[in-house]
């Protein structure tokens, strides 16, 4: 009987990441089980990836919905239990760092199922941040640690990583980029929204910047302060909204609130901007590639990377405005540096050290 390797994706960050995962590892005699807990639930944060990223449809979606950490972490863990101990998994993968991932660390650590993580040893040192302690506990309980870059690998070393547990294996979000690249659209995206000219995209949903009031209009005042230079199009997450709207951020006619895209309207809509502004993780990786200048309106990134070879700085609330204007002023990039093996290929190299694990030999 092939061993089963059950993927475990929950959010809209893992899907991109795992596409090219199932697809290298389909080359191989191994039976997959794709999960989707449903922590994302709406068609545009999850059903809309499947679709078009030529993903499997889910073979389990447990359906746990939004909630508190502790409460949504808890159901999670109570369906993959269910569900491991009637199927029992002989290697299950978690990607990224969102509250599924961490339960299904949890579940697969305590059941004593190998587990490997992708995207394993990034660090923020920001223990404010739910995503950092996801890291923290997921990659202290892996088996397999597979990492995107090498200051990852440093990180897990620091940490007392057992060597042979780490592999640079590369970003697997980049494949599917690049996979996909050529039906990135700005024109079509700019027809669909009706946008005339210049424009920069706004990503913003951390709690850094999204939940105390104080912060709030600190933000919009920034953003107003972008939008007086070009307008901003923001698909904006269900995560602040109506404390943005509250506080006044549409009240500037540069301001352009749209709702949250698929995969391919985003990315199309980023690859015809002028600039991002942004709290997210894996935009500042997607900017890095098309060649984005993008800005981080954060304290710290664990995603360095992404400034040292790439297109990303962090900013503050005080400084965005100024640095819009230096990337409005330099025009668009023609060349940038780009991180080591972020080369299309993550996908097979994570699916050739998940088949070593299980002693599966490609036919």
């Amino acid at each position: 009987m092939a061993p089963l390797v059950v993927h475990v994706t929950g959010a809209r960050p893992n899907f991109p990441k795992a596409a090219p995962v199932l697809q290298a590892l389909s080359a191989y005699p191994v039976e997959q089980l794709l999960v989707h807990t449903g922590q994302h639930y709406d068609d545009a944060m999850s059903e809309v990836f499947f679709r078009q990223l030529g993903i499997p449809k889910p073979d389990v979606n447990l359906g746990v919905g939004s909630g508190a950490h502790g409460a949504q972490t808890a159901k999670v863990m109570e369906a993959l239990e269910e569900l491991f101990t009637q199927r029992r998994p002989d290697l299950v993968v978690v990607y990224g760092d969102v509250n599924s991932t961490v339960a299904a660390a949890l579940v697969a650590s305590k059941m004593g199922i190998t587990f490997a993580h992708v995207e394993a040893g990034l660090r923020s040192f920001d223990m404010t941040m739910p995503e950092e302690i996801n890291r923290l506990v997921t990659d202290k309980l892996s088996d397999l640690l597979l990492t995107t870059s090498t200051d990852a690998i440093a990180h897990l070393g620091n940490e007392g990583t057992a060597p042979e547990k780490i592999h640079f294996v590369g970003n697997p979000m980049i494949d599917t980029l690049l996979t996909h690249r050529e039906r990135f659209d700005a024109a079509a995206v700019r027809a669909e929204l009706g946008i005339e000219g210049d424009y920069l995209v706004a990503t913003l949903h951390r709690p850094g910047n999204v939940d105390d009031p104080d912060d709030v209009r600190a933000l919009v005042a920034a953003m107003h302060a972008v939008a007086d230079q070009a307008q901003v199009v923001i698909p904006l997450h269900p995560r602040g909204r109506a404390r943005l709207e509250d506080a006044g951020f549409l009240d500037h006619p540069g301001m352009r609130v749209v709702d949250p895209l698929g995969y391919l309207e985003f990315m199309g809509l980023v690859r015809g901007s002028v600039g991002v502004v942004t709290d997210s993780g894996g935009v500042q990786e997607e900017t890095t590639i098309l060649g984005v200048p993008c800005l981080t309106l954060r304290p710290n990134t664990e995603r360095p990377v992404t400034i040292t070879h790439g297109t990303n700085q962090l900013v503050t609330r005080d400084t965005l405005a100024e640095r819009v204007r230096e990337i409005l002023a330099a025009g668009k990039l023609t060349q940038w540096p780009t991180p080591p093996l972020w080369d299309g290929h993550a996908g097979e190299r994570i699916a050739a050290v998940l088949a070593s694990s299980l002693g599966a030999v490609r036919p």
